[in-house]
């Protein structure tokens, strides 16, 4: 399974200095993720969760340990390097989806391929292909004001996924929606998956992490359970409540 991993974290540890405190948010995280692997990240506020995350989606580094990604150690690389592994290796959704509000959901979905120097023409055609995935060919040019709250995620999905990224980081994916709409957008993400994406959920929701294949549980900056989850809620069920 080594020529599968997609992920390798070796002894990671964050520190942050506050005045004159060191807080050691993670203490030597250990993790391996495969290719295709629905793992969710669970643990309360302070336990470092958003801190993992943040290492994951490069948009911090370590204070020490090894972050292998694809092959290749990203664990002290430049900013630069960072902002152009996180375009080409990672798509995020957030909770706040993040959009911009004066672009149509097409501008929108096709941002990630301007800063990879996709043409006009080709980044539109791509735009336009992820957002009929995700079921908004009828939408593309309304702005976020347009849109419900389902349908912005949706947007923000598309836009995740436009790159063809290694990763989908999804944070919080469902925490401004409804429970109806909850459902629909996990029910999305699992299609998602089973097209062949890694997806990585943070979650504090019991829930919505029932979803993911692997529920890692964290407390004080250290794993505390990393367990196969045996009862996924499949798409079907999903879509009998939908």
């Amino acid at each position: 399974m080594a020529d599968k991993e997609l992920i390798r974290l070796n002894n990671i540890t964050k520190n942050y200095r506050v005045g004159t405190e060191v807080v050691k948010a993670l203490r030597g995280i250990t993790i391996n993720i495969y290719r295709n692997e629905y793992v969710a990240l669970m643990g309360p506020s302070g336990s470092g969760k958003s801190t993992l995350m943040n290492l994951l989606g490069c948009l911090d580094t370590p204070t020490s340990g090894e972050y292998i990604l694809n092959n290749k150690d990203i664990s002290k690389l430049a900013d630069n390097d960072l902002a152009e592994i996180r375009n080409k290796e990672i798509g995020f959704v957030f909770q706040t989806f993040n959009l911009l509000p004066r672009s149509t959901a097409l501008d929108n979905v096709a941002l990630p391929l301007i800063y990879a120097g996709v043409g006009r023409v080709q980044r539109n055609k791509k735009a336009l292909e992820v957002l009929d995935q995700v079921g908004l060919s009828d939408r593309t040019h309304h702005k976020p004001n347009e849109l419900s709250g389902g349908q912005r995620q949706r947007v923000a999905i598309a836009r995740a996924m436009v790159n063809n990224p290694s990763i989908i980081l999804a944070d919080e994916p469902t925490g401004n929606l409804d429970s109806k709409i909850s459902l629909e957008i996990m029910g999305l993400l699992q299609k998602i998956h089973e097209a062949g994406n890694t997806i990585i959920l943070v979650t504090h929701e019991e829930n919505i992490a029932l979803h993911a294949h692997r529920i890692i549980r964290l407390r004080d900056g250290l794993i505390e359970s990393d367990t196969r989850n045996n009862n996924v809620v499949r798409l079907e069920s999903l879509e009998a409540a939908i």
